[in-house]
């Protein structure tokens, strides 16, 4: 009896070396799992744009809501460098920043154009959109390009305002918001006022079309911006 019964505790105790040893081959194998899933979900969030943005971090009173990658809206170009900060408005009077983002958004599901085809698709887009309550949208990286400011799309960082009716001026709330981003970009670029500019300023174009019209309005937010700073 003695004997079978250290039989079975030896039998029992290789079965326990056993176990352990499938539990050691298990983890790693988790663990690799794990490692597979992780890497599919950022493949899935480089497909629709919506990993993390590069460049700096914004403040937390902006919101990040990234386009997704694609020919129209957000190229995924790289922006070597910041020269300047250019301010437009959005041209469609009483519409928020999260219906000019989704425009932006719908860009690309446009179809790109057979060879030889004329290219009629619509290239549209900002780094930030500031709302008629002052809301803040992050739509593009900050070291990426936007279309938005033609030429100069490759040095600047371009902001969408919001505005009430087709006169374009802005809203209190949507001032103040535009100031404190600027003031922001100016901070982490060293950029200077003279490098804040117009859309204007880049084609001649009417936009924003208030400080187009009323080049006291644009004269006193500069003013206003160099008050910030101090």
């Amino acid at each position: 009896m003695a004997q079978t019964k250290g039989g079975k505790r030896v039998a029992a105790r290789g079965k326990r070396q056993k176990d352990s040893g499938r539990r050691m081959f298990l983890i790693p194998a988790a663990l690799a799992a794990l490692v597979a899933v992780l890497l599919g979900v950022k493949f899935l969030l480089a497909r629709t744009g919506r990993e993390e943005a590069g460049g700096p971090t914004p403040p937390s009173w902006v919101t990040q809501e990234l386009l997704p990658v694609n020919p129209w809206s957000r190229p995924g170009t790289k922006l070597e460098q910041v020269d300047g900060v250019v301010v437009h408005y959005v041209g469609n009077p009483g519409t928020s920043a999260e219906q000019n983002r989704s425009f932006f958004a719908g860009l690309a599901d446009q179809t790109a154009p057979a060879e030889g085809e004329v290219d009629t698709n619509t290239y549209a887009s900002s780094h930030f959109l500031i709302g008629l309550d002052g809301e803040i949208i992050q739509c593009v990286p900050l070291d990426e390009w936007a279309y938005c400011s033609n030429r100069r799309n490759e040095d600047t960082i371009s902001i969408e305002c919001c505005h009430p009716d087709e006169e374009g001026q802005f809203t209190e709330a949507t001032y103040q918001s535009l100031l404190k981003l600027v003031h922001w970009l100016q901070e982490e670029y060293h950029l200077s006022g003279d490098q804040i500019i117009r859309h204007y300023d880049v084609t001649g174009k009417e936009c924003p079309r208030y400080y187009v019209t009323h080049p006291d309005a644009w004269a006193q937010f500069k003013e206003d911006l160099a008050n910030e700073a101090d």
